[in-house]
């Protein structure tokens, strides 16, 4: 198992935590937690324009970088460390992994350097995340193949195969998707929706008629959601998305995702050791119980296999070398462990920990808002579990 970073990778890790450390303190935090956007425009830039964050993993090809899942998820780590509010997630994540993807080369080259310079924010539509068919199996790709698809896309013709000489103006799509991350601030919508022959990726811009956005209000204000109604919306087709290109999508997102989850589950435990050590009780401090030791080693324990495993699934994504099942078990145990720390963290302050103004309800709630993002951990169990019986029965 290879979890340890090369020179290069923790030079690239000291950079951005430095920038991160310095942008996205918890006061900047709690300030765009309360603010329609959620982001500031200003460390959004210099994040994507000076440092170059949201075009690390984009191919130079299309105003990139060229740099791969490991350093992305380096990036996600420490993200996650200072909860850093913007739409990092859904423009250069899910939008740039969903548009190298699907999209074909002409609409690549055209909105991708976009992206990467932060000059386009963009987003990833989906059905609901976490939908499961009758027999009980979930999430997207090999199990759903696009199934329970929100939007569905038809001509004006009313055929899926009379597309007009250009391609752009015959398409609406129809439907309505309950968790838009970031759409606030998107200014175009990557929708993946259904077509008589398939599941087809296209673009909508903001500003098209008939295109409702719905804020919504959400445990983790952190991290904002909207809820999207197409009521005939004019939309480009750029590509199509098969099911092989719709797991590895998710392969994808769910490891940068658990990046993120174990970034945040690091400092939950750093916080919550610290405050343990400054905690009298009886005399002493209460990090010298026996039993809070071995609470916080079996904490420990669980954060090092979690990041272990999640390191490990972006080695695969970079190389291909490895199992199918891990990036699946990477969002899995990431959840678990960011989920535990977090009630760790809440329980082991006492009753300080449920209030307001201390700052541990905070990477709880995106622990939370985590955990169920992009599948919970049972649906990525049961995913995981039947790639190995596949892989065992072949």
């Amino acid at each position: 198992m290879t979890t340890e970073f090369n020179d290069d990778q923790q030079q690239f890790r000291d950079v951005v935590k430095r920038f991160f450390t310095d942008k996205s303190p918890i006061s900047a935090v709690r300030h765009l937690m309360a603010d329609n956007a959620g982001y500031d425009a200003g460390v959004w830039q210099q994040l994507s324009a000076e440092v170059g964050l949201a075009g690390a993993h984009i191919p130079q090809a299309y105003g990139g970088y060229g740099f791969g899942p490991i350093e992305l998820g380096i990036i996600a780590e420490e993200m996650g460390r200072t909860l850093y509010c913007g739409p990092f997630f859904a423009s250069a994540v899910m939008a740039g992994y969903a548009l190298l993807g699907g999209a074909d080369e002409a609409c690549k080259h055209r909105l991708l350097p976009g992206i990467a310079d932060g000059s386009t924010i963009a987003t990833l539509v989906l059905d609901d995340l976490n939908q499961v068919d009758q027999s009980g199996r979930g999430l997207h790709g090999e199990l759903l193949a696009g199934a329970h698809a929100g939007t569905h896309a038809t001509t004006d013709a009313g055929a899926d195969s009379e597309e007009g000489a250009d391609g752009a103006s015959h398409w609406r799509l129809t439907g309505a998707v309950g968790l838009v991350l970031d759409a606030q601030v998107a200014s175009v919508f990557l929708c993946v929706a259904a077509t008589d022959n398939g599941l087809g990726l296209f673009l909508v811009g903001r500003d098209e008629p008939n295109l409702v956005i719905e804020p919504l209000e959400v445990i983790d204000p952190t991290r904002k959601l909207s809820r999207l109604q197409f009521n005939q919306v004019r939309a480009e087709k750029i590509g199509e998305l098969n099911g092989a290109a719709m797991a590895l999508l998710w392969d994808q997102l769910s490891v940068v995702l658990a990046h993120e989850m174990i970034g945040g589950a690091q400092t939950l435990f750093d916080s919550t050791v610290e405050y343990m050590k400054l905690r009298m009780q009886f005399g002493r401090p209460i990090a010298s119980f026996q039993a809070l030791k071995h609470r916080c080693a079996d904490l420990l324990l669980e954060l090092e296999l979690a990041k272990a495993v999640t390191r490990q699934a972006s080695h695969f994504l970079a190389s291909g070398d490895g199992q199918r099942h891990l990036p699946s078990m990477a969002k899995a145990m990431a959840s678990d462990a960011y989920m535990n720390l977090a009630r760790a963290g809440v329980q082991l302050r006492g009753g300080i920990g449920f209030t307001w103004e201390n700052d541990t309800h905070l990477w709880f709630k995106r622990a939370k808002s985590s955990e169920v993002f992009l599948g919970s951990p049972y649906l990525h169990r049961e995913r995981m579990m039947t790639m190995i019986q596949e892989l065992d029965c072949g």
